[in-house]
């Protein structure tokens, strides 16, 4: 008869310790919110140090020497964790120190003091010294590097003096802002290389199994099927900068954008290092890669010869006007672009301090072209398609690169022009032929081609625009404006920001009225990073491995902590 009652108080018990156990986790989640609620949210995911990143580099390894990579993006990429400059530039083009620590410059513009950082070691823990600068600007002027040319011989005519072994004189000829650009080339350790002769440099192992200065250290090459397939870094625990968050890159190489996609679905990558846009709508279907896209330091014209007597015509503003008019450049970047460019408004990149948003801009406008058109007296004789006055037909032959995408693009805008009734010609013809012998020669009538701005954060548009650069220089249209170039005479010789920006709005105002040239489209470059890597941020590119200017600063591994002086204060 009694036995019944043990059984249900046992019965009892359990649930009783069932409900005690649950209130008990109740309170202690009540507690957790209260006290986060209390605190305001202050128990944060921090980084934590540690983890793999792993990307996939479109190309193949050269040589990892920042005198070496110019013909390489892919090798570019891995120095840029590997090695450093004595300044960097910011998202919007401004210097900042990197290995010198400060920097002055006299009051006459010609003299520029450096100091190294006294922390600023090699990955083999030897000091950084002047020694290292001075051997890496003869070296770099040297025939053994691959430096182009311009570069070369603005060295030749600065004088680069050591004043002791963490400080460094470099005197000008003359005032020239823009200098800054030329300091951000990769310094070389003297006491690894100067044993090895100038022409024998691209020959060397260092080029292999480089020391540098950067966030990283090189570990090891990846070797398949006797082949380098990849290139392992590990962190360097002694970096200036603060050591990184990820603590070991791999960079895998791929041939193209389509197989490195591929193998970022496999799993073997988190990140892919350029999405070309004939994968950009299949990377943006995967749900955990992150598609990042910045406008690349490159700028799409078509240059008009105003001093060539067979088109008269082109000097003629009203008549550039009418032609920039009748250009829908929309339609070109939709179509042909897949939408992966943006609209250029003039001859400096919009992601600069000194672009100017205020300047004239163009829509397009055919009817507006063919009422500046008839102004200038170009009328459609009967049974013809293309305007004439007096006679003479508007017509001109223009140039471009032979590859298949300027081809097409070329053909859309000759389409373009000719709804208009003016009538262009086209020849293609190699890109570098076009350069180095179309252009400097001045040999042509118009030439649709692209103007790489690539590794020059300052914006001087000087080479390409003033007077003095007309005959022989890169102003490839001649154009001849007194004002434009006084404009930038000043520009480049003040370090005055301030009055740089000034200097620069009034030369893009001018410009736009003009229309020396006709600018075009800004191309976007995008690339993928897996959503399990935090911290990524997006800037302006002067150079597609400027992506990681901020690589630092990305993680893969957090860890909970209650921020610094925020106390748990019991709630009413």
């Amino acid at each position: 008869m009694n036995a019944p009652f043990p059984l249900f108080m046992k019965q009892l018990r359990w649930q009783i310790l069932i409900v005690a156990i649950t209130l008990v986790i109740v309170a202690g989640l009540l507690f957790t919110q209260q006290t986060q609620q209390t605190i305001g949210g202050l128990i944060l995911s921090q980084p934590e140090q540690g983890g793999i990143y792993t990307e996939a580099l479109i190309g193949s390894l050269g040589r990892l020497n920042p005198l070496l990579d110019w013909n390489n993006p892919a090798d570019r990429d891995v120095n840029r964790l590997l090695f450093n400059g004595l300044v960097k530039f910011d998202e919007r083009g401004m210097p900042r120190a990197d290995l010198a620590e400060a920097w002055g410059v006299a009051t006459d513009g010609t003299i520029y003091n450096f100091s190294l950082r006294p922390n600023a070691f090699w990955h083999d823990g030897t000091p950084v010294t002047s020694d290292d600068v001075l051997f890496t600007i003869e070296r770099m002027k040297s025939d053994g590097s691959l430096v182009p040319q311009d570069i070369k011989d603005l060295w030749n005519n600065v004088a680069v003096e050591k004043l002791d072994d963490k400080n460094i004189k470099f005197t000008l000829p003359e005032p020239f802002v823009p200098f800054i650009d030329y300091l951000t080339f990769g310094i070389l350790p003297k006491h690894l290389l100067e044993a090895i002769p100038p022409d024998q440099m691209p020959n060397a192992q260092f080029n292999i199994q480089p020391i540098g200065t950067g966030p990283y250290k090189f570990d090891h090459l990846i070797i398949e099927k006797g082949k380098i397939a990849g290139v392992v870094l590990m962190l360097n625990a002694n970096y200036y900068g603060g050591a990184p968050f990820i603590e070991q890159v791999v960079f895998r190489y791929y041939p193209d954008s389509a197989a490195a996609l591929d193998a970022y679905r496999q799993g073997d990558v988190f990140a892919i290092s350029r999405i070309a846009s004939e994968q950009l709508s299949a990377a943006l279907k995967e749900p955990n890669l992150s598609v990042y896209s910045s406008s690349l330091p490159q700028i799409s014209f078509v240059f008009f010869n105003l001093k060539n007597p067979d088109v008269e015509f082109l000097q003629s503003v009203n008549i550039r006007r009418a032609l920039m008019l009748g250009l829908n450049r929309p339609a070109i970047i939709n179509a042909l672009l897949n939408g992966q460019a943006i609209l250029a408004n003039g001859p400096i990149l919009p992601s600069s301090w000194a672009f100017y948003d205020g300047a004239e801009q163009y829509e397009y406008n055919p009817e507006e072209a063919l009422r500046l058109l008839k102004e200038e007296g170009y009328v459609l004789p009967a049974a013809t398609e293309t305007r004439a006055k007096d006679g003479a037909p508007l017509a001109f032959t223009m140039l471009h690169p032979d590859d298949a995408l300027h081809t097409q693009i070329a053909q859309m805008i000759q389409s373009q022009w000719a709804k208009i009734g003016v009538r262009v010609e086209l020849q293609a013809a190699p890109y570098d032929q076009l350069v180095l012998n179309t252009l400097a020669s001045r040999a042509y009538q118009a030439v649709f081609i692209d103007l790489n701005l690539s590794r020059t954060p300052d914006p001087d548009p000087y080479p390409f625009w003033h007077q003095a650069e007309a005959a022989s220089g890169q102003n490839y249209s001649q154009w001849d404006n007194r004002a434009a170039s006084e404009f930038l005479e000043q520009a480049r010789i003040t370090a005055d920001y301030s009055l740089r920006v000034r200097l620069y709005r009034n030369f893009q105002v001018i410009f736009a009225k003009e229309l020396p040239a006709l600018p075009l489209y800004i191309p976007i470059y995008s690339y993928g990073v897996d959503a399990q890597v935090q911290g990524v941020q997006v800037a302006p590119l002067y150079d597609p491995s400027d992506r990681f200017a901020t690589f630092t600063r990305w993680f893969l591994l957090t860890r909970r902590a209650l921020q610094t002086g925020a106390t748990a204060t019991p709630l009413p």
